[in-house]
């Protein structure tokens, strides 16, 4: 057996593995619009939600505005953390002027072995938590809430006793660069974290959004609070594999909560992947290793063997190109992009390979994990 026609049948078997042995996370089943429970609750919970913000002057009054334009039948408030901005974070969020369900407070300096985001978190449910409500809804400063999203988060949880109830909100595609690599972003999220385990409470595969996560409060606190997760960078994961511990989560795509943040180009969304790669690969430079390995074999070995072998080996390559680009396509349908895009993917990879090994390089400098001019890997890493 030729050194190609091996590589093509370990290409081959890795794409059945991924396709019929993870959860069929690629056909994009878990979505909020589906299997949405009909049944009203009795008596709607209250519901506080918790934004932390860190000079987020551009976007905060947009999303506080969607949040506070929401029909939740129940009594629903709002808590910003202003995260030590400069850039007038807390007079945009003031300015809207709504003191009745919107408090603003002034974030304190960050403690040792916090990250930045976390800590805020903290100050916002401690702050929350005096009002008692039954859930909070932890979300970031730049998502869009439709009307009916809390309603519909709450409807959710209510129905199956949920912990924790997360959706991945949609991200901006507009550019080329988020055309070509953002469905991809989440189509590799679902990979690593196949929504349908994630949602089967008899798997230990846990994981959040941390764009939009609904916590039952009592859970929260039982699973340790934010402390229990203060130095995660991967912390929407975090805080789901917590939560996964005091009952039932989902989690599940949506058209419901969108980003208002665009990424502009290339670079921008290499910063989005690169402030967590490697902290996913828990700092090891083997398991880096491993991983651009990895990445070799399942993303580019398939086209590099149906465009330059012969024989079987290019006839398999070529099945396996189609059959990841096919894998693809709901993803691509779900953000409305060209199916050509599929064919694309090994391209994708390889781009999210460099993303990790700068996200590597970054952490070696002494600049892993940067966010608004905190370099939070360095917390989690001690």
């Amino acid at each position: 057996m030729t050194p190609p026609l091996l590589i093509a049948l370990a290409a081959l078997a890795a794409w059945a593995y991924t396709l019929f042995a993870r959860g069929m996370f690629w056909m994009a089943r878990e979505r909020d619009d589906v299997d949405q429970p009909t049944a009203t609750p009795t008596s709607w919970p209250d519901v506080v939600a918790v934004i932390p913000a860190r000079n987020e002057a551009d976007v905060i009054a947009r999303t506080i505005g969607h949040l506070l334009a929401q029909d939740y039948p129940g009594d629903f408030r709002i808590v910003l953390v202003d995260d030590n901005s400069n850039d007038g974070t807390a007079a945009a969020a003031r300015a809207l002027d709504d003191h009745a369900r919107l408090t603003v407070i002034a974030g304190e300096p960050l403690p040792p072995g916090w990250t930045g985001k976390l800590w805020a978190m903290r100050q916002g449910v401690a702050a929350a938590s005096v009002l008692q409500p039954k859930y909070l809804l932890l979300t970031d400063a730049d998502i869009a809430h439709s009307p009916e999203n809390v309603r519909s988060l709450v409807q959710r949880a209510e129905a199956g006793r949920l912990a924790l109830t997360s959706l991945m909100a949609k991200l901006t595609v507009e550019n080329w660069a988020e055309r070509l690599l953002i469905p991809a972003f989440v189509f590799f999220f679902d990979m690593l974290y196949p929504f349908a385990w994630v949602n089967n409470p008899g798997r230990a595969t846990a994981a959040a959004a941390g764009g939009c996560m609904l916590a039952r409060l009592d859970a929260l606190r039982a699973a340790g609070g934010i402390e229990a997760i203060a130095d995660a960078i991967i912390d929407d994961c975090a805080l789901g594999a917590r939560m996964k511990t005091q009952g039932p989560i989902w989690l599940g795509l949506t058209d419901r909560a969108r980003s208002l943040r665009p990424y502009p180009g290339l670079a921008g969304i290499g910063r989005m992947v690169s402030r967590s790669a490697y902290a996913q690969l828990g700092y090891s430079p083997w398991l880096l290793a491993g991983t651009v390995l990895g990445m070799g074999l399942v993303y580019l070995a398939a086209p590099f063997l149906a465009l330059f072998a012969v024989g079987p080996a290019r006839w398999i390559g070529l099945a396996v190109w189609v059959a990841m680009a096919v894998a693809y396509w709901p993803m691509l349908r779900f953000y409305r992009q060209a199916p050509v895009f599929g064919l694309a993917l090994p391209v994708i990879g390889a781009v999210y390979t460099f993303f990790t090994l700068q996200s590597a390089i970054d952490v070696w400098r002494g600049r892993g994990g940067m966010w608004k001019g905190r370099a939070q890997a360095l917390v989690a890493a001690r």
